[in-house]
Parts: structure tokens; C-alpha cells; sequence
């Protein structure tokens, strides 16, 4: 229904604790999930947590068929989660090239597990039990992070693989098939 603004690194709201959501099934979430949606869609992301938006729930959305940020990748589906739990499937991690919707125009190498188990409920309230493994497992966490109040620049593995797209990109640390804007 609507695009919202995305709240940007140093927006303190960002690293605040959401809270669960209690009810499910209503206009209010319903509205919230559509317009993550939308905003995500817009903006080209692989997904969207409520507190990016300003709204500090326990709420992630997502998932899609093909993205342009991200055209290497696999289709993820179309997810809603909601009050989520991962838990590790192992201990093998994996670095790789992350940006973030709240961070634009920047990129960090951050190490995520490569296979995960997440748990939750959908807009009315359905478990959601899904495996997740690569890019995947790799957008959940993430999402999940915002949920916690914490940004992938928190979790960077090596701070001298951080920076603008652009320059990443000119001193040959990035490709345009990682990480193309």
C-alpha cells in the first residue's frame, strides 16, 4: 500500500530490541507486512525488518523470484516471519559480501552459518519450521540481527573489507556480479 522510509545508520531506533508481536490476524500487521513489502520491493532488497521502517516489532519479511542487486543468487520465497528463533545447523560459516538497505551504498565482508533451522509464525498467527542453507540462511540472519538492534557493520569480519560500492568495486575488492547498484 506504501513505500516508508528507511531508517539510516546513526537513526538509533536501529539498535533498539523489538518486541514480540502478540496478535496476529490484524488490519495493523496486515498493513505493516504489505507496506515492508512494498518498501523492500522498491528499494530492490532481499529483505526488510519492521525496526527499519521505525516500527519496533519482531516482524522480517523476505524473499523473491529474481533481484538485481543480487542476480547470482537463488530465488528465496516470499517469506513473513514473525517473533523468530534460528538455531545453527553446524558449526560451518561462511564470509561473504553483505549490504543493507539501512547502510546504502556500502559493503562489508561479514561470516554467517551456512545452514540454519528458523522458527515463527506468518500474519495469521501459522508456524513457519523452514532449513535454510547459502544465501538464504545468509538473509535470515541478517534480518533476524534487525530485530536485535544489530547491523551487519557490527558483525564485519575484517574492517578493511568495508566501504562504498563504488570504490570497492574500482580497487577490484567487489565485482559486478557480487554486489552490482
Amino acid at each position: 500500500m506504501a513505500i516508508r522510509p528507511v531508517l539510516r545508520l546513526g537513526d538509533q531506533r536501529l539498535f533498539e530490541l523489538a518486541i514480540e508481536v502478540e496478535n496476529f490476524n490484524t488490519p495493523e500487521l496486515d498493513s505493516l507486512i504489505e507496506d515492508m513489502f512494498d518498501t523492500m520491493e522498491a528499494e530492490d532488497g532481499a529483505g526488510l525488518a519492521a525496526p527499519q521502517i521505525g516500527v519496533g516489532l519482531r516482524v522480517a519479511i523476505f524473499g523473491f523470484d529474481t533481484n538485481p542487486r543480487y542476480p547470482e543468487s537463488n530465488p528465496i520465497p516470499k517469506t513473513v516471519l514473525i517473533n523468530p528463533e534460528i538455531k545453527p545447523l553446524g558449526d560451518d560459516k561462511e564470509e561473504d559480501w553483505e549490504g543493507c538497505l539501512s547502510v546504502p551504498g556500502m559493503r562489508g565482508v561479514v561470516s554467517r552459518f551456512t545452514h540454519i533451522h528458523y522458527t515463527g509464525f506468518d500474519a495469521s498467527g501459522n508456524p513457519v519450521d523452514v532449513n535454510a542453507e547459502g544465501f538464504h540462511a545468509r538473509v535470515v540472519q541478517h534480518e533476524c540481527d534487525h530485530l536485535d538492534g544489530i547491523i551487519y557493520t557490527q558483525r564485519l569480519s575484517n574492517p578493511l573489507k568495508f566501504g562504498f560500492t563504488e570504490e570497492l568495486l574500482s580497487a577490484g575488492q567487489l565485482n559486478t556480479t557480487e554486489c552490482p547498484e
